[in-house]
């Protein structure tokens, strides 16, 4: 009787770790940390300019682009490149460009991504 009460708790115990450890794993996101590695920033229609503008190989080589960048200042040069590539073809097809709301540059700075 006791053998089996012991088993029981200590299945219990063992179910209940498991399920709260990958409930904190999902949380943490893809690789190290979310925001912390490198492959932790997000780009998208919501927070990249022109991004409905882009080819898919565009957006893929812009997410790539952004995300190789060592510094602040590169991050910048790209991403305002980028900026007036999207204004011209935008004003080229008589669309409004949307204006992100946050800039990426300045989050990946915030998040570390940047020495």
């Amino acid at each position: 009787m006791k053998t089996s009460t012991l088993i029981k708790s200590i299945s219990l115990a063992t179910l209940l770790t498991a399920a709260l450890s990958t409930s904190v794993l999902a949380q943490m996101g893809n690789g190290p940390g979310m925001g912390q590695g490198r492959g932790g920033m997000r780009f998208s229609q919501t927070n990249t300019p022109g991004w409905t503008l882009m080819t898919q190989q565009e957006r893929t080589d812009h997410m790539a682009q952004m995300r190789a960048a060592r510094t602040f200042e590169e991050c910048t040069q790209l991403q305002d490149a980028q900026h007036q590539l999207m204004q011209e073809r935008a004003k080229e097809k008589g669309v409004t460009l949307n204006v992100p709301r946050q800039n990426g540059c300045n989050m990946m700075k915030a998040r570390g991504f940047f020495n």
